[in-house]
C-alpha cells in the first residue's frame, strides 16, 4: 500500500523536488487482499471485496466487488448469484 504519489504538475521542475501528495487509503471490513497487491493513496475498498493477486488498485473499489488487473477492475460481484 502507498499512500503517497510524487508531484509532477510542474514540468520545468525536476520530479523528486516537487516532493509528494499524500492520500488515505481506506479498507471495510471483510476484504480479502490478495498477494502482491498494490493499492494507491486516496482509494477506498467498500466492506467485503476481494483484490485479486498482483492487482494494482488506483481507483475506488465498491462494496462485495471482485477486483483484477492492472488497473484494477471490477470482474463480476459476491453474492447470491455468485459461481463461486
Amino acid at each position: 500500500m502507498r499512500t503517497a504519489n510524487h508531484r509532477f504538475e510542474k514540468k520545468e521542475i525536476n520530479i523528486k523536488q516537487q516532493g509528494h501528495k499524500a492520500a488515505d487509503i481506506v479498507i471495510e471490513d471483510d476484504c480479502w487482499i490478495g498477494a502482491n497487491a498494490v493499492i494507491l493513496g486516496g482509494v477506498h475498498v467498500g466492506r467485503g471485496a476481494i483484490i485479486g493477486a498482483g492487482a494494482v488498485v488506483t481507483k475506488d473499489i465498491p462494496s462485495m466487488a471482485i477486483a483484477v488487473g492492472v488497473p484494477a477492475k471490477v470482474l463480476k460481484y459476491r453474492g447470491a448469484h455468485s459461481t463461486f
